[in-house]
């Protein structure tokens, strides 16, 4: 950076780091007036209609101008979700994507570059929105030192998400493979209960404009949004005493094009209204924690066995079959999700020992999206995450499908110890020895 850039750089922050300070209470009313307005909208949801768990909006960010960028974008937000709200859905988050962060903060060093990003983190914070800046390593020639800038960013802040690319059309990239290894590390022993990498991905062939966090990123113009849905009851519904697969394949392609209609309906009034461009929903059903809410319910509801056993790779590829049956725009993963650590069902399963990583795998060669909230050892080395994370990005490039692989080693935890996780979003779990069949 130029002398006379470091100084402009220098001036931004002080001035923002004011404007953030000397923000007028109107601003920063907002939050708790749409915190208000959800919890009573969310009272009167609709039961038939799953979660919306993100709408998440796609931008290209100025250093120079986030603020601005920012508060318009919020409108766009705010308005997708109080019509959705109305109509009896209920709104988990509101998300902002950006392009890769390299592409907007050149010139800046590590130092600044953190800074800049914690001042953005205490806006998402003020205004309860996340944000995922985007990847690391987007092309095969970026330098590992984008990642260990990455590292850096994401342990100092707490609404950040990030993902690196270790995989594309070019097929499995070695190097970024190691740059993400390190990224998890630093994030294991550097944040709370090493929770840091709940906010990062290594990613293999994800498109952009996927809602999902933390995989979500732009390469275009931006002005764009996309929904992503937590429709893991309308599995488990669909699922419960279907008489055979191919009655539960229909009966789970009835009830989601059913969903899915209705908000791309929705969708593309605000479309229409806000001059936003509606690109898609991302119908993989996703999970959370509420007992009420677990794919691996869902699964054993068709299996009638515990999941893991025998019969759990065919669900996975009824349920992928059935979400791409749905005939709405589209985008994103659009498979099936497994996270370990968001699932009650999941994590039990994983505590007993019925899950291990290659069961994972196999079932993402089926469906998606490969190796979600994988709890780990704290012992686990750089060099062992690596072959995970290759696993990954070799049946990826294999099956030309998107994966990611979104790694929790714990630190000061060995096999057989519950993690200690602080989180709403994970649930705590046995760790089991790295490698165990």
């Amino acid at each position: 950076m130029q002398p006379r850039q470091g100084f402009r750089f220098c001036a931004f922050i002080a001035l923002a780091i004011f404007a953030t300070i000397a923000s007028p209470r109107s601003t920063q009313a907002q939050p708790q007036h749409a915190a208000t307005q959800q919890s009573a909208t969310a009272n009167a949801s609709n039961p038939a209609h799953p979660k919306i768990r993100a709408i998440t909006a796609f931008i290209n960010l100025d250093w120079h101008d986030y603020q601005r960028q920012i508060a318009d974008t919020l409108k766009l937000l705010h308005r997708a979700q109080t019509t959705f709200e109305s109509r009896g859905y209920q709104v988990q988050t509101i998300r902002i994507a950006t392009q890769p962060f390299p592409e907007y903060i050149q010139g800046m060093n590590t130092e600044q570059a953190v800074a800049f990003f914690k001042l953005v983190d205490a806006l998402a914070e003020q205004q309860k929105f996340a944000m995922s800046i985007g990847p690391a390593m987007l092309n095969a020639n970026d330098p590992a030192s984008q990642a260990d800038m990455l590292a850096e960013i994401l342990a100092n802040t707490k609404n950040l998400n990030a993902s690196l690319v270790v995989a594309g059309e070019d097929g499995v990239r070695w190097g970024a493979i190691a740059a993400a290894a390190r990224v998890m590390k630093k994030l294991e022993t550097s944040t709370e209960h090493s929770q840091g990498n709940f906010r990062f991905a290594a990613i293999a062939n994800v498109p952009p404009l996927t809602p999902f966090f933390p995989a979500a990123y732009h390469t275009g113009f931006g002005h764009q949004f996309a929904i992503a849905l937590e429709s893991a009851p309308v599995v488990a519904a669909a699922f419960k005493d279907a008489p055979d697969l191919a009655s539960a394949r229909q009966r789970l392609t009835d009830a989601l094009a059913t969903v899915a209609f209705d908000v791309e309906h929705h969708a593309g009034r605000v479309d229409s209204e806000s001059g936003w461009t509606y690109m898609g929903i991302d119908l993989s059903p996703a999970p959370s924690p509420a007992k009420d809410a677990s794919i691996g319910v869902a699964i054993e509801n068709l299996t009638k066995q515990p999941f893991g056993m025998s019969g759990t790779l065919t669900a996975a590829a009824t349920i992928t079959a059935a979400v791409k049956d749905v005939k709405v725009k589209q985008t994103g993963y659009t498979g099936l999700m497994l996270p370990v650590l968001e699932d009650a069902r999941l994590a039990q399963r994983w505590s007993e020992g019925r899950i291990a990583v290659d069961a994972l795998l196999a079932y993402s060669a089926v469906c998606g999206t490969g190796l979600d909230t994988i709890p780990l050892p704290g012992d686990t080395t750089a060099d062992q995450l690596s072959l995970i994370i290759a696993d990954m990005a070799s049946l990826s490039v294999k099956w030309h499908k998107p994966l990611s692989a979104r790694l929790l080693p714990v630190t000061g935890k060995g096999w057989g110890e519950t993690t200690e996780f602080d989180s709403p979003f994970l649930v705590n779990v046995t760790l089991q020895q790295f490698g165990q069949k």
